[in-house]
């Protein structure tokens, strides 16, 4: 019986590691529309990720058709501003093939060290969060850059720039094509002390 438990146990484990290894950023996805639901699942996973002293720092934006269209034209608008009309035209299009969007925040702290550990509690959260859409199927896309430091995405959110910083926007949209990568050798990342 304790043999079959262990042999199990390990088959867990290697399934595990195999979907953590598996789970990739996706920068292509089909038109197909995700159950709303399953982003709400796996928001309701996110928020199991550790934090200090149970702050729940996080809060999630689930963005719907209208906010998607502000969102994609802010991106123009910002663009432009920053770079040139036609690579804010390209940003644009490119923005309007995302099936779903999901902003994370983290709650701003004046302590230091509060605010770092939650900042670090919303990044693990943001890893439940894809991890559990990857099983799903649905891949995603963490990304940042210029839009979430504008005052003018906060306005679009509802969202108080000074209560709130942005952890990441969350593409989210079922796959085109998973790319493949690999990673160093864990034996070039440990130094083992004694």
């Amino acid at each position: 019986m304790k043999m079959t438990a262990a042999k199990d146990l390990r088959q867990d484990l290697r399934r595990l590691a195999e979907r953590i290894r598996g789970r990739r950023t996706i920068k292509l996805f089909l038109q197909t529309p995700i159950d709303r639901q399953v982003i709400l699942d796996a928001i309701e996973v996110a928020r199991w990720a550790p934090n200090h002293h149970v702050t729940e720092p996080w809060h999630f934006y689930l963005l719907g058709e209208n906010a998607m269209k502000a969102n994609v034209e802010l991106i123009r608008q910002i663009t432009a501003d920053v770079k040139d009309v036609k690579r804010a035209d390209f940003k644009a299009k490119a923005a309007t093939e995302i099936p779903g969007w999901l902003v994370v925040t983290c709650r701003r702290s004046e302590d230091e060290v509060l605010q770092r550990e939650d900042y670090a509690s919303c990044c693990c959260a943001m890893q439940n969060l894809m991890l559990y859409l990857s099983e799903a199927g649905v891949g995603s896309k963490w990304a940042t850059g210029a839009i979430v430091e504008d005052k003018r995405f906060f306005d679009m959110l509802g969202a108080d720039q000074e209560q709130e910083l942005v952890v990441g926007v969350l593409r989210y949209g079922y796959p085109k094509t998973i790319p493949i990568q690999s990673r160093k050798d864990v034996g070039d990342i440990v130094t083992e002390l004694e």
